[in-house]
């Protein structure tokens, strides 16, 4: 697989000593105008990539807020076609990598081939399925990673902090871009705690591949986002970025500055 822009992204970041901070949204919360909103304001306040969520009725690796979040997205009319147009309108407006984090149901119902070929044309860098392991994955691996008008698709498959050796070693190999490092067992927006286990667990993940790695699951302050960033090669914030857009708006951007600015 030829270099992406996430990947790209990765390398230049390592050479300049920085570490990749990777907010999460959720497409179409409270609608579709406000998420092109939220985009732009989270890479104007210093983003490197920008997931987005894809709403489904049964979220089963998040906590409450994104599953509200989800709920919402859902009221609004949000789907995956919907999110894909959304991603199409934010293409006019910034070039930032775009990782799609979605349930394997709603791709399923709209086709693997299909799903692969419409994300990579409408600006899709990236997605994330939790609920798909890499053994079920090989031929969405395939078709993602094939050239299609000179693009692919990275895929990026979760870590656990329960994940052997052995299986560390699959989900690396299967994954593109960065891997995931789920920082808990749990759901998301759960209390963050990166004790000693954790921490040699990632070594052992790094021991095992080259390919960047990023840790998200309970990451809800900049100290924590400090912390995390002295691990990691990127830092994914989620709940505490959906909660304060739902809750305190006017807050929101220096919420995030101050996330970046620790992650720096």
């Amino acid at each position: 697989m030829k270099k992406t822009k996430i990947s790209a992204l990765f390398e230049k970041l390592r050479a300049e000593g920085k570490k990749a901070f990777i907010p999460y949204i959720m497409a179409g919360d409270p609608n579709p105008d406000e998420t092109l909103n939220y985009t732009l304001l989270l890479e104007r306040c210093g983003a490197d990539i920008i997931e987005l969520g894809v709403p489904f009725s049964d979220p089963l690796a998040d906590g409450p807020t994104i599953q509200k979040a989800a709920g919402r997205a859902l009221k609004s009319g949000t789907t995956l076609t919907k999110v894909l147009a959304l991603v199409k309108e934010i293409r006019q407006h910034t070039a930032i990598p775009l990782i799609l984090m979605t349930y394997y149901n709603p791709v399923f119902k709209y086709g693997e081939a299909r799903f692969i070929q419409d994300s990579v044309e409408a600006g899709v860098d990236g997605v994330i399925i939790p609920d798909l392991p890499p053994e079920e994955a090989k031929e969405f691996i395939k078709l993602s990673h094939r050239s299609i008008s000179g693009r692919q698709l990275d895929t990026v498959f979760l870590v656990a902090p329960t994940s052997t050796q052995s299986r560390i070693k699959k989900i690396t190999a299967a994954s593109s871009g960065f891997v995931y490092y789920v920082s808990m067992t749990g759901i998301t927006g759960s209390k963050l705690e990166l004790d000693e286990k954790v921490r040699g667990h990632l070594n052992l993940v790094r021991q095992t591949t080259d390919k960047p790695i990023a840790v998200g699951f309970g990451i809800a302050t900049p100290e924590q986002a400090r912390t995390v960033a002295q691990l990691a090669d990127g830092v994914i914030v989620g709940s505490a970025i959906v909660k304060v857009f739902n809750e305190s708006p006017e807050k929101a951007e220096h919420f995030i500055r101050g996330l970046r600015e620790a992650i720096s």
